[in-house]
């Protein structure tokens, strides 16, 4: 998305222990709805750390259903329950964003996006799975929604991008704001 509106960046794994990093948050009064902002603010500050004067984009997404948290899928068994969770109700995805310079947030916010899946039953999560693979493992709720994911919902109410991963048009935003990009 980024370099699509124009920006050059360079991906930095900044070394953190995502579960460890949300399990003391939640454990000191975080709300689960905080959860992707407060990991986007600790990639981009960590990154920012190691880069020096670089502006660092961090960004994370959960997946809210029910009061809890989902995690991705460790293998293609744990997809399928993952799925039969979700299928027939609606989840939440939160996408947040950090920058951050020098060791310190410039700014960060976050967007929502409430997804109902259809119901499924299990012949068509098999399917769905012989389909897409391993692949699936790499997105919490186990569905690619740019891909054959889009197949398994019957309504949303949110941002596109927010359902990719990154809120774009607030970034955008607070970019011109802060007076970072000006394409126009």
């Amino acid at each position: 998305m980024l370099s699509a509106a124009g920006i050059e960046a360079e991906i930095v794994s900044p070394d953190i222990d995502e579960r460890r990093v949300e399990e003391r948050y939640l454990a000191e009064g975080g709300s689960i709805e905080g959860v992707a902002l407060h990991l986007a603010q600790v990639k981009a500050v960590s990154a920012s750390l190691v880069r020096g004067e670089a502006f660092c984009l961090g960004a994370d997404q959960t997946l809210t259903i029910a009061g809890r948290l989902l995690h991705k899928a460790p293998n293609l068994v744990e997809a399928a329950h993952s799925l039969a969770a979700l299928a027939g109700r609606t989840h939440r995805l939160t996408s947040a964003f950090c920058l951050a310079r020098g060791g310190k947030p410039l700014f960060a916010e976050s967007d929502t996006a409430d997804l109902h899946m259809r119901a499924l039953d299990a012949r068509e999560i098999a399917r769905y799975l012989d389909l897409t693979g391993p692949a699936v493992l790499s997105s919490i709720g186990v569905y690619q929604f740019e891909g054959l994911g889009v197949h398994l919902f019957d309504r949303i109410d949110g941002d596109y991008a927010t359902i990719l991963g990154l809120p774009i048009l607030k970034l955008l935003a607070r970019l011109r704001s802060q007076g970072l990009i000006a394409i126009c």
